[in-house]
Formats: structure tokens, sequence, C-alpha cells
């Protein structure tokens, strides 16, 4: 089964101490129950609870600080990070940010060459404290060229920070919030830690209406010494941008989440509802609902799971995952938004009620695209990756499966962001030649012809600073490298080639809904026009491969899954 059922689970472990974090997470959920999950979100209570918990069972510690600096269980493990991030998001997004907040605001410090902060912060976290990653700011969003943020060298070697923050995760209880900002004198980035709980740091409001606590906050004349700087010049610039890099993965883990533990609700529904003398999931329109909500929801982890193992698999000479990256946090979190709104076609009203973890998920869902950079931001990162992924393949080994206990240390140790137009990725049509299936057969067709716009009829000039069109272009690009990494997990978890073909099927339908947006943009030209025509193509219909999917998949997942009701 390749959807998270946390009363099943089944999920490969190499250890038993990260399967045990896995169970007790999930227990202290389910035993907590949907009723008081449900009341505390509509309260707004603050989830002290839950960080009593992580502090408890050393959760924080051992899945997030690297190797050598925790206790021998302790290691920055992407496998079991996604597991976490999954489990978090199934229960409620309010209980993942906090973790992935966390996270932010310890990337710096391990990129840091500050060890005596390492080693500080490590303790901290053995204490079951949390984190916050102070970047943006009210007037500039998370545009680092233009922070106000500013540190002020002192006579005595000491500095004085003044500036404001804001949207701020954990930045009323964070006990090391890292701050980016500039020096007064040299205007050179620096990252510097301070504390919540000190008195020169006033937290204003939470800006949200949530049980996060997302802060602005106000330093005023906080001091600072040289064991609080986390880094300086461009170093503090690339872990800004690579810890966004790292950390923005986490939030398609947490749709796929979300999204599980709604079809869950939808599927038991429906499957018990009459409308009008029929059941309500022997209606057509239902049917196909369903399947597309379960073929988009499988896709997603498919490819969320492979990237992972990319990730892992990273090094100096092979950063292809910087591109697989950007689509779980784009393609997989706006996928989100499909499955829940076929979802919510089918129940309709009952989406709306307040004891249903539906009502939650409508809402939150729609943040994650909105987050660690827009859709709009990280399409502009995928499409400098276009050119060589297409036109100039390079050799690599294969990948496996990564799910061994290792410490994924590259992420904190790789340097400079520039140079993506000089990342390199082995042929996507290895996976593609690989298999043949109806729906596949006709995605290589649009593949063929997508390449053929690029090479006679590339944007102009003008086109290319039109955003609008670069960004239906890359929506058009990220399904091929979509599809590519799904092929290619497809064969690693054994997916029953009916699912992969229905998987192809939304793909090939959402491939030339793009090509229709391309081919109406205002820039596009006739040759553009043309070829965009020839990529409408109409999905593989094939009875028997969708009816398999529905009573093979679709329908054994009534009744699989109910939270506890609690009281």
């Amino acid at each position: 089964m390749i959807l998270l059922n946390p009363k099943q689970l089944d999920r490969e472990y190499a250890e038993g101490v990260s399967k045990e974090i896995m169970l007790k997470t999930v227990a202290f959920f389910e035993s907590r129950g949907k009723s008081r999950l449900k009341r505390d979100d509509h309260d707004r209570l603050w989830y002290a609870d839950f960080l009593k918990f992580i502090k408890e069972e050393n959760i924080f510690s051992t899945l997030l600080t690297p190797a050598g600096l925790g206790d021998v269980h302790s290691r920055w493990d992407t496998w079991r990070i996604c597991e976490f991030n999954e489990i978090l998001g199934f229960y409620g997004l309010n209980y993942w940010y906090t973790w992935q907040v966390s996270m932010l605001g310890l990337g710096p410090i391990w990129m840091s060459q500050n060890e005596e902060l390492k080693q500080r912060v490590a303790k901290l976290l053995k204490e079951g404290n949390i984190f916050a990653f102070g970047l943006s700011e009210k007037e500039h969003g998370a545009d680092l060229y233009s922070s106000e943020m500013s540190l002020e060298p002192q006579s005595d070697g000491t500095y004085k920070a003044s500036g404001k923050k804001y949207y701020i995760g954990n930045g009323n209880e964070a006990v090391v919030v890292s701050t980016f900002g500039k020096f007064s004198n040299t205007n050179e980035y620096v990252f510097f830690a301070v504390d919540s709980h000190h008195k020169n740091y006033k937290c204003i409001q939470n800006i949200v209406n949530s049980q996060n606590y997302v802060a602005e906050y106000v330093l005023d004349a906080y001091p600072i010494e040289k064991k609080d700087i986390i880094s300086m010049g461009q170093e503090a610039w690339d872990s800004a941008l690579n810890t966004v890099n790292i950390c923005k993965f986490n939030l398609g883990w947490a749709s796929i989440g979300m999204c599980t533990h709604a079809f869950y609700e939808a599927i038991d529904h429906a499957s018990s509802r009459r409308l009008f003398g029929r059941q309500v999931t022997d209606f057509p329109h239902v049917q196909q609902l369903f399947v597309d909500a379960y073929a988009r929801l499988v896709a997603m982890k498919l490819f969320s799971l492979r990237a992972a193992d990319y990730m892992r698999s990273a090094s100096s000479e092979d950063r292809r995952y910087l591109l697989y990256n950007s689509i779980v946090k784009m393609k997989v979190t706006t996928q989100g938004e499909e499955v829940v709104n076929d979802l919510w076609d089918i129940i309709a009203a009952k989406g709306f009620e307040k004891n249903m973890q539906f009502e939650t998920v409508c809402r939150d869902i729609r943040a994650l695209p909105k987050l660690e950079g827009t859709v709009h931001v990280n399409m502009a990162l995928i499409i400098k990756f276009m050119k060589n992924y297409f036109f100039n393949p390079k050799e690599f080994n294969k990948i496996s499966k990564r799910n061994e206990p290792k410490d994924d240390n590259f992420l904190f140790n790789q340097g400079a962001t520039q140079g993506l137009g000089k990342v390199y990725f082995h042929d996507y049509r290895i996976a593609y030649h690989g298999v043949e299936l109806p729906n596949i057969e006709v995605f290589k067709k649009q593949i063929k012809l997508f390449k053929l716009l690029l090479f006679v009829a590339k944007p102009t000039r003008k086109q290319t600073e039109d955003f609008g069109f670069l960004l239906v272009l890359g929506e058009l690009f990220t399904l091929i490298a979509y599809g590519q990494l799904i092929i290619e997990n497809s064969e690693i978890y054994r997916i029953d080639p009916a699912l992969l073909d229905q998987i192809f099927d939304f793909i090939v339908r959402d491939f030339s809904q793009f090509a229709v947006k391309l081919y109406s943009n205002s820039t596009t030209t006739r040759l553009q026009m043309l070829i965009c025509k020839r990529m409408l193509f109409k999905p593989c219909v094939h009875s028997e491969r969708f009816k398999k999917v529905l009573e093979n998949y679709v329908y054994p997942l009534k009744g699989a899954y109910s939270m506890n009701p609690g009281l």
C-alpha cells in the first residue's frame, strides 16, 4: 500500500528507533483523538502538549541533529524526515509547521563554521527546544537584497542588532532565531543567533489566526557577541538559499499527508450515502473524481519518494536534486490542491463540517504552494534547468532506493548557490523508453513536440521577459520531469501497470491544458501556436483499466482508516 495508513505503519526502517518515533507520534495523536484535534484547532490553542511530547521522546533532537553532534541515533536522515513530515501533515498542518520552521532555523547553524554554536544548539535541541528562521521582512518579503535588519559593530568587538522581522514561525518561543541581516558599516550579509526570551527581543504580535505563532518581532539594540555570529558574507547568503532549498521539500510531504487523511474521510462518506436511489460511488462522475484524486495522490508520493533518493545521493558533481526539490515544492503542493478539489466536489457540503479533518485540510492546503518561495519563484528556478535537461544529458550511475540509515551531510556542505545552468541530468528518455503503456506512448509524442518547440520556436526576447509565458512553459517542462521520476519509482515500488497508465491519463490531459494556455498567450508566435495545437491529445480511454483502479485501489480504502474519536 503506497498511501500512509497510521494504523498500519509498514514503511521500511533499517533500525528500530526510527520506527519507534513514528509509532509513538501516531499514538500521541490517536490517543488525543479527533475531537481534541479539531477543538484545539478551532480554539487556536498553542500546541504545548505536542511540544512536551516531542521533548519527552527526544524526537526533534534525534531527527534534526547531524551525526556526531547528538546521541548515537541522531542524524539528518532524509528518508525518515519524509515519513515524519507525512505523519504530521496527516494530523494537521499546525503541528507540521512548528517542525518545519525549526528545521529552517537549524539550517544556517548546521552549515556554519561556528563549532561552538553548533555544540550549544545540539544541547538545546536535546533539551526539547524549538527554533526559528528570521529571514523575511514586512516590506521586503524574502528579498534578501533589501534586508534592513542591521548589525552595528561596537568598540569592544561586540555588536548591536536592530531591526524588524515579519512572518517568523515559532518566533514566540524559539530559543534560537537564526536572523539574517547586514553589517551596518559594510552592508555585508550576516546570520546571527538571538533568543526570543531576551529582553531586547520584542515579540510584537502573531500575524495569523491559527494555532501557530507566526511572529512579527523587533530587535532593539540586541547585544550580539562573536560566538553568536552564525555566518558572514557569501557564506551567509549561500546558507540562506541552501536552507530553503533543503527545507522547501517538506511542503510537498505535508501536502501528501493532508490529502491522504482527506481521502479516507471522503471515501467513507461517499460510500455510505445514497442519493436519488443510487449509491453515491455508483455515479460515473464520482468514480472519475475518485480515480483522478487517487492517481494524482499516488503520483505525488511516487515523485516525492524518488526526489528524496536524488537528494540523498547529491554531491558537488550531482546536484540534480535542485530541480526535483523545486518540483516537490511547486508541483506536488499544487497537485494537492487538485486532489482536495476533486474530493470536495464529491462530498460537497460535508467538507465544511467542523468535526471533519477535511474542513481543516481545505483551509490549509492552499498555504503550501505559497510558503518557502511561491510557485512563481520556484518555477523561475526550474526554467534554468530546462536546456541541460533536454539537450545536454550526462552519464550518472543509476540511483537506487535510498532508505539506508545515513547522515545526509552533503546538504550542509554544498557551498555556493550559483551556477544552476551548470547542473546536468541523465537522459530522461531512459525512463520513458523503458515502459510501453498506451498513455505513456501518447505522452512521448507530446514530449517530442515540446522539444520541437524549444528547438525551432524558442521563446523570443519579449517572451523571456513575460513571466506569464514562462510560467506555462515551465509547467509543460515540469510535467515531463514529473513523469520521468514517477516511471523510475514505479519499478522500485512495483506499481501496477494499470495504475501507472491511469496516472499518465491525467498527465496527458494536464499537458494538453497547458498547451492551450501557451497557445492563448498574447505573445505566442504563429509557429509556436501551430506546435501547441499539435500537442493536444486525448488520453487513451480504457474502461477495464479504469475499473481495475477503481475496484482494486480506490474502493478498498473504504473503512481502511478513521481517526480515533476521543472525547
